[in-house]
């Protein structure tokens, strides 16, 4: 009898497939459900990752509070806890704090420590296009509106050396212009490992107008995303589109040009 009762829900379990199998709607529902499933597996990184950069937010929230509290109680042993460093505009907090965002970071499936970022600001200078681009082919004036900038040597056509300090810290490193198109657009990217892209574009407004436009793309550890995340980055590259549109409005013209085109990296003859 309870072989016969097991043989039986077999046999109506075997129906009721066939059944399903048969039901055009059941069939879409199916397939919609493993398409579903297979989209949330794609997502979860994508999930981790977005999850990260709230934490972060937060984070840098609490330690913008904490240099709130530090300077109104004027306390210089809290202060030295805090510092501020790293390219782009990159924050390390207290200690506890970095141990936190290392750990949380390195958590998240699939992050081997960095993350992109890219930054892109732009400002209206009241000169020429051309007038804009040529003082911008001046890559050696780069000190005079940029912030940390402290040298920039033009060593040929596509190569330039930088020194830069930041939070007290010198560091140096080569530059490849990948793209230079007079009166449009000027691309770099760094040989040091890091692969930091920089691309300024120009678009005339009127005659005696251009649009600026800078954008900055690199990849960032854990403590430079915390200060991405306070926009402190994107304020830095405000602040060197500022400091430029006083340099060359101030001029009038531009110190120099070079109206060379170069493509892919190389330059043309």
């Amino acid at each position: 009898m309870l072989n016969r009762t097991k043989k039986d829900k077999v046999m109506n379990q075997l129906e009721l497939a066939s059944k399903l199998a048969k039901d055009e709607k059941f069939r879409k529902q199916a397939i919609n459900a493993v398409a579903h499933a297979t989209m949330i597996r794609r997502r979860t990184k994508l999930a981790a990752y977005e999850q990260l950069r709230a934490e972060l937010r937060e984070l840098t929230k609490n330690v913008q509070r904490a240099v709130t509290r530090a300077e109104k109680k004027r306390s210089h042993k809290f202060r030295n806890t805090i510092l501020l460093a790293g390219a782009g505009g990159a924050v390390a907090a207290i200690p506890q704090a970095r141990r936190f965002v290392l750990a949380r970071f390195s958590s998240v499936p699939g992050m081997n420590g960095t993350m992109p970022r890219t930054i892109e600001e732009s400002m209206d200078v009241n000169v020429p296009v051309s007038t804009a681009y040529n003082q911008w082919t001046q890559f050696e004036d780069f000190p005079l509106f940029m912030e940390g900038v402290d040298h920039v040597q033009q060593l040929d056509d596509t190569r330039l050396h930088w020194a830069a300090t930041i939070a007290g810290k010198t560091n140096e490193w080569d530059a490849k212009i990948l793209e230079q198109h007079p009166d449009r657009q000027i691309s770099w990217i760094s040989e040091d490992g890091k692969k930091t892209r920089g691309t300024v574009t120009f678009e005339p407004r009127n005659e005696s107008q251009t649009l600026v436009r800078l954008s900055m793309s690199y990849q960032a550890d854990p403590l430079e995303a915390v200060g991405s995340a306070a926009g402190l980055d994107a304020k830095r590259i405000r602040g060197d589109l500022e400091r430029f549109k006083e340099l060359i409005e101030s001029r009038g013209t531009e110190s120099g040009a070079w109206r060379g085109e170069v493509a892919g990296g190389t330059k043309k003859t």
